[in-house]
């Protein structure tokens, strides 16, 4: 080697030495600085964060209603999924009963399986049965966290703090009590928000096996596979991402599909678990006939504080969606919250659930962060804290207060 070489080498090393400095500042330690800690659990402590404050609205409400706190988070369907965890469909205790007081050996299928196996399954690991449930659920919970703020840094116009405040009022939402009981819709949310996040990434196989789990969970997984499928189907048409998106598509139905057809052959009946939704909780599709008398029935005689409140959110919602549609938030997520809609507001059964079951419809909460997350830190912190109380609130109130099903 020349003198010549051995002084540019020489230099070359005296240049790289910071650079090679810095990369060893960012070693396996550096991920443990408080700020790049913050940072990777910050989805985690907003959605906790903001859980407690339900959970504290909850003791408090139930406190001044004679019952506990512990009752309340497993109460309801959290009754259901509970014995069916713990004994099986067909183990079910006969005092468990439908709408009508009338039970049968097939009234427990009209529950999903999902989340009561996954339960089963950590109980059967030694823990006791109501603390693995809720810790099912808080798991999940946390999983749906970490989907909504990669959703809301994807989206148009969007940002991490865009996703952080997302995260904030999806856990603060009203009813979104259900995410700190023995319910099925945190873990339902989870899959599904990661699912969308798949779609809108363009991961196909990804998307397809969340939807797929995410039919074993709740019905409202129909919603999900109309959004991945139609998304899938937009891939084939214009030729993009080979043969991905075929079998994206094929399989996002296969768990919806394959318990609708396993309680049609127990209970022998083609449509098995929609005539278990009609006899059992007079629940069927009618168009929104139901919803739209109850609506004007409860604003005529304003006879409850719950019922008021259910007929303002309905109306809210529809108003969310039609400004998410004019904000052009990504057509996916808007197919999949728009079917989530019409499975809730036009069937009719139990009224008192429709605001339980607009909780997955995560698009009527994205214009609401993008225009937050647009205003002064302190104007967006308030903001975010009084739907959070009132959204505390009016779950408590619910599972509380109110003396019927939810």
């Amino acid at each position: 080697m020349s003198a010549t070489d051995v002084t540019s080498a020489a230099v070359d090393a005296a240049e790289e030495q910071p650079e090679a400095v810095e990369a060893r500042g960012r070693g396996p330690r550096s991920w443990l600085s408080p700020p790049r800690l913050l940072r990777l659990l910050a989805p985690a402590l907003v959605f906790l964060g903001v859980r407690e404050v339900g959970l504290l609205a909850l003791s408090w409400m139930a406190g001044r209603n004679g019952s506990s706190a512990s009752d309340a988070l497993r109460s309801w369907d959290g009754q259901w999924f509970l014995s069916i965890a713990a004994n099986g469909y067909s183990g079910v205790p006969s005092n468990l009963v439908d709408a009508f007081g009338r039970r049968s050996a097939e009234t427990p299928l009209a529950f999903f399986p999902g989340y009561p196996t996954l339960v089963g399954w950590v109980h059967d690991l030694g823990f006791r049965l109501v603390p693995s449930a809720l810790a099912v659920t808080i798991a999940f919970g946390v999983l749906c966290a970490y989907g909504l703020t990669t959703l809301g840094t994807i989206i148009r116009g969007g940002s991490r703090t865009v996703g952080l405040v997302l995260v904030a009022l999806f856990a603060g939402s009203p009813m979104s009590i259900v995410l700190s009981m023995a319910y099925s819709e945190s873990m339902f949310c989870a899959l599904a928000v990661w699912a969308l996040v798949f779609v809108l990434r363009r991961q196909w196989l990804a998307a397809g096996l969340a939807c797929a789990v995410a039919g074993l969970v709740r019905p409202t997984a129909a919603a999900l596979v109309l959004a991945v499928g139609l998304a899938a189907l937009v891939a084939i048409i214009g030729r993009r991402d080979g043969w991905r998106p075929w079998v994206g598509a094929a399989i996002a139905p296969f768990g919806l599909v394959l318990y609708l057809a396993w309680v049609g052959t127990r209970t022998g009946e083609w449509n098995g678990w929609f005539a278990l939704q009609e006899r059992g909780w007079d629940s069927g599709f009618d168009g929104g006939a139901a919803t739209v008398k109850f609506s004007f029935d409860v604003l005529a005689d304003g006879r409850s504080v719950l019922e008021v409140a259910t007929v303002g959110m309905v109306v809210a919602a529809l108003a969310l969606f039609a400004i998410a549609v004019r904000r052009r938030v990504e057509w996916p997520l808007l197919v999949y919250t728009a079917g989530v809609l019409v499975m809730d507001l036009c069937s009719n059964g139990l009224m008192n659930s429709k605001v339980r079951l607009m909780v997955p419809a995560i698009a009527l909460l994205v214009p609401i962060a993008l225009a937050l997350a647009k205003r002064r830190t302190s104007t967006m912190v308030l903001s975010v804290a009084a739907f959070v109380v009132t959204g505390s609130w009016f779950g408590a109130y619910a599972v509380t207060a109110w003396g019927y099903a939810i």
